[in-house]
């Protein structure tokens, strides 16, 4: 709602200057679905994100049999060995967690090789699309796949097909 409003304020702005603003739009994700280097990137970044969850599932079920053992024998565990199969317990769970942020985190593992892999292609679109528009005058181009709601959209002014050009992909 706040880019709808966003984009109405812009236009009503745009139209006290008078009439000789241009508009396109761009679709970023149908741009990026036609590089390969960023479909390669996805789905090395895919084989990473399903290597680790696969390492947290193990840890996991370790830390769920040690759980369940624990709370089948705590009946015969002395005090003492209660708490020290609570602090293995414990100890197994920080492990998990700390593991869970070092691949998944906002700084994680993950968001590392995403930042190597995918950032330097989404910066020569944005530069692509930053070439295009200011070589057709166009004084702005929404992005359609960023959410932001148009009813109707005239195929003339898309500007996508012209940003892969501008990247050496043809479509």
């Amino acid at each position: 709602m706040k880019k709808l409003v966003l984009v109405l304020l812009l236009f009503i702005a745009s139209a006290g200057f008078g009439f000789a603003q241009k508009y396109a739009y761009v679709d970023t994700e149908y741009i990026l679905g036609n590089i390969p280097s960023y479909k390669a990137a996805q789905d090395q970044l895919e084989k990473f994100s399903q290597q680790y969850q696969k390492e947290l599932e193990t840890l996991h079920a370790e830390l769920d049999k040690m759980y369940k053992d624990f709370q089948s024998e705590v009946v015969l565990l002395s005090e003492d060995m209660k708490r020290r199969r609570e602090d293995m317990i414990i100890t197994k769970e920080k492990e998990y967690k700390k593991l869970q942020r070092q691949y998944f985190g906002a700084e994680g593992e993950l968001f590392q090789k995403r930042q190597t892999l995918v950032k330097p292609i989404q910066d020569d679109v944005f530069k692509a699309i930053q070439d295009v528009a200011e070589q057709g005058a166009y004084s702005i181009i929404f992005d359609k796949a960023g959410g932001l709601s148009m009813i109707y959209t005239n195929p003339k002014y898309d500007l996508s097909d012209q940003i892969l050009q501008k990247l050496g992909y043809k479509n």
